[in-house]
C-alpha cells in the first residue's frame, strides 16, 4: 500500500500513459465537455480515490468527478492494480439504492456529505480543483450529495 505524503496532483498516482488514456476516454465519451475538463476530471477522480484509500468513512464524488471514476473502472486491470497499490484493497463504487428501494424511513436525498470528500482530499495532500466540486459544495447545506449517491464504502 502506498503512503500518500503531500502529493500535489491526483495524476501523479498513475503513469502518464494511463492518465492520457483515461483522459482521452473521457473526451471521447463526453464530447460536450470543454477541452480542459477531461484532464481536470481525471486528476480529481484520482485525488478522490487517493483520499478513499485512507478514509474510514464513506466518501462520495461530485457529478463530474464521478465521470472520471466510472472511466477508470472500465480499465479493470489498471483500476484493480491501482487500488491494490494505493489502498491495499479494491475501492468499490457503491451506489446508494434508489429511494423507493430504501423505504420511507430513509430521508432523501441519499448519499454522504460532499464536504467529507473535499475535506479528505485536502487532508490527503492533494490539490483541489474547486470548480469541479463547487456545485456540490454550494448545495451541501441543502442536501447530502449532488450526484446519484455513488460512494466508496471503506467497509465494503
Amino acid at each position: 500500500m502506498l503512503t500518500i505524503d503531500r502529493v500535489s496532483a491526483g495524476r501523479a498516482l498513475v503513469s502518464a500513459e494511463l492518465f492520457d488514456a483515461l483522459t482521452a476516454r473521457i473526451a471521447r465519451d463526453h464530447p460536450d465537455l470543454a477541452a480542459d475538463l477531461p484532464a481536470r476530471i481525471m486528476d480529481q477522480a484520482l485525488a478522490f480515490l487517493g483520499a478513499c484509500a485512507t478514509a474510514t468513512v464513506p466518501l462520495g464524488p461530485s457529478e463530474l468527478v464521478d465521470v472520471g471514476w466510472h472511466t477508470f473502472i472500465l480499465h479493470t486491470r489498471d483500476y484493480a492494480d491501482f487500488c491494490q497499490r494505493i489502498a491495499g484493497r479494491f475501492i468499490h463504487h457503491q451506489p446508494d439504492p434508489p429511494a423507493e428501494e430504501s423505504g420511507p424511513a430513509v430521508p432523501e436525498p441519499l448519499g454522504v456529505p460532499i464536504s467529507r470528500a473535499v475535506d479528505a482530499i485536502v487532508a490527503a495532500g492533494f490539490a483541489l480543483d474547486r470548480e469541479l466540486w463547487a456545485v456540490a459544495a454550494e448545495c451541501q447545506t441543502k442536501c447530502h450529495q449532488c450526484h446519484a449517491g455513488c460512494h466508496d464504502s471503506p467497509t465494503g
